[in-house]
């Protein structure tokens, strides 16, 4: 593979680090006060329950509406894992294929959001992408213990 100034296998690592980048800003611009004391959720909650498919509407009334503080810290702390295992390229086919998931559940939550669509689009994508390439392949503490190779 052609490319400029980097090797097509660094290239891949820089897109992985820039999803990861992007996963810890994720978690960052979190108001965490109003996160961890049902904020998000409470938010989820409204979208929920006025999804146009009652399957989602019943899984969240399932696995998130009863749990609400469990889910919020669930998803704050799964968004900071995914960005610095996908920066240090740690675990990196997990942390991809977890990301992927969990992008395609807030694709399928967010469905009547357009404004919320284009990011977790893009970021399914890269997931997809970076994992299909195996981004882990330089840059990454999984290439430097010989994981996944």
């Amino acid at each position: 593979m052609q490319t400029i100034w980097l090797s097509g296998a660094e290239w891949f690592a820089i897109l992985r680090i820039g999803l990861g980048l992007w996963w810890l800003e994720s978690w960052r611009h979190k108001d965490k006060k109003t996160w961890f004391t049902g904020g998000g959720i409470g938010w989820a909650a409204g979208i929920a329950e006025k999804h146009r498919w009652p399957v989602v509407r019943r899984g969240f009334d399932t696995v998130v509406k009863p749990r609400p503080r469990l889910m919020a810290y669930v998803v704050a702390y799964a968004e900071l894992a995914l960005g610095l295992g996908l920066i240090a390229g740690f675990l990196t086919p997990i942390a991809l294929a977890c990301g992927l998931v969990l992008n395609l559940i807030y694709l399928v939550l967010m469905i009547h959001d357009w404004a919320e669509q284009g990011q977790n689009l893009m970021m399914a994508l890269i997931s997809a992408v970076a994992l299909l390439a195996m981004s882990w392949q330089v840059w990454s503490v999984d290439e430097a213990v010989g994981w996944f190779l």
